[in-house]
């Protein structure tokens, strides 16, 4: 994995950045790279709320972004934004905004390295839009002084239409820490891990694969 300036994450949801990229992360602060956790919502309106339940859709917000903080707070992340949209609404804000707030957090950062979704082939209403807010952003830059640019892809046909990822960091190294930071989103992951336990994290070839292996796709600007 190379060194990196700075590192910028951008998503709309707590766990978005859990599941695919959470050892990436871990591994550039391990390797003293200064990483910004851009979180546009707080997944207020997630279906879940625990198994059993522990929480309403009232207090769900306030969960999650508790399960938030302790998730950054694992991987070591100092700067961690929450930006206040609502959830399940990001495909409907205006595009100027968008575009503008993700240019302002550019020019401040100064990143070499953003990590967002794919627009096209990352399933959710929210994760498409604000994977292309990214792209727009990075779009108006000099091409020269765009940084690059780290997609996440998990639609059925990602493989088909964009070939394999170009990219895929092994994170064996600091696999403990991702599964404490899938497992700090409580509200959303205790049902997935119920029937998972440690040994299976270590031995199970299937389940290893998923942990070990973070892919992207490298965003390429016509």
């Amino acid at each position: 994995m190379e060194k990196e300036r700075h590192v910028l994450v951008v998503f709309p949801h707590p766990d978005d950045e859990a599941f695919g990229v959470s050892g990436t992360i871990a591994t550039h602060i391990k390797n003293g790279t200064p990483v910004t956790y851009a979180c546009l919502t707080l997944g207020e309106m997630g279906r879940n709320m625990g198994n059993p339940p522990f929480t309403n859709r009232e207090n769900l917000p306030k969960i999650r972004k508790k399960e938030l903080q302790a998730a950054a707070d694992l991987l070591g992340i100092q700067d961690l934004r929450m930006m206040g949209l609502r959830d399940k609404t990001v495909e409907f804000e205006d595009d100027d905004k968008m575009t503008d707030m993700i240019s302002f957090m550019i020019q401040e950062l100064n990143p070499s390295l953003i990590i967002t979704f794919y627009p096209g082939y990352s399933v959710h209403p929210d994760h498409e839009a604000t994977g292309a807010a990214v792209i727009r952003a990075v779009e108006k830059m000099p091409a020269e002084s765009r940084p690059k640019l780290h997609c996440v892809a998990f639609s059925n046909n990602c493989v088909e239409e964009l070939g394999e990822a170009d990219i895929i960091n092994n994170i064996a190294p600091v696999a403990d820490i991702k599964i404490s930071v899938i497992k700090a989103h409580r509200s959303q992951t205790e049902q997935m891990f119920a029937d998972i336990t440690e040994e299976d994290t270590k031995t199970n070839p299937r389940i290893m694969a998923w942990i070990n292996n973070e892919r992207f796709w490298t965003y390429k600007f016509k």
